[in-house]
């Protein structure tokens, strides 16, 4: 029973170090935009790619691992176990927005702003992968979101 409370507690713990950096990058974006300088821009783009590789990118692989033991020890069934099967499924849909979108909008982003500093500034492209990188940043983030609902409620 310690095995399965230690496992537990490395699940949530994995699950507040993911969403929190991936609510926190946001907020870390949005805020250098307001200030409209390209320094400001470039370096909060700079920590948010690094920090997904610190952060979020670990923590997919430590939800994911602790969570399949943590259900193979409680005896469910991975893919019959309706809300277990639905996290997964979203999961998936933000691994996905997260690799498609969002990683490779935030590396165009970067190298846009680091353009500007030195003199070569296209504010009409940035606004548009800004904007891409929020429609998939919304998937990537909302996604985890209701896998958590999911896991805390197990409805039926």
């Amino acid at each position: 029973m310690t095995q399965y409370y230690v496992l537990k507690s490395l699940h949530i713990l994995s699950v507040v170090l993911f969403l929190g950096n991936i609510i926190t990058g946001v907020f870390w974006k949005v805020h250098a935009d307001r200030t409209c300088d390209l320094r400001a821009r470039a370096q909060a783009l700079d920590g948010i790619i690094k920090s997904d590789r610190w952060f979020t990118v670990p923590g997919v692989f430590l939800i994911i691992a602790t969570g399949v033991g943590l259900a193979l020890m409680a005896g469910y069934p991975l893919l019959r176990t309706f809300w277990i099967a639905w996290s997964l499924a979203l999961f998936g849909v933000s691994g996905l927005a997260f690799g498609i979108g969002v990683g490779p909008l935030q590396k165009k982003l970067l190298v846009n702003a680091r353009a500007g500093l030195a003199g070569n500034w296209n504010q009409a492209e940035y606004d548009r992968l800004s904007k891409s990188w929020t429609l998939w940043g919304t998937v990537a983030t909302v996604a985890p979101l209701v896998a958590v609902f999911l896991m805390v409620m197990k409805p039926a």
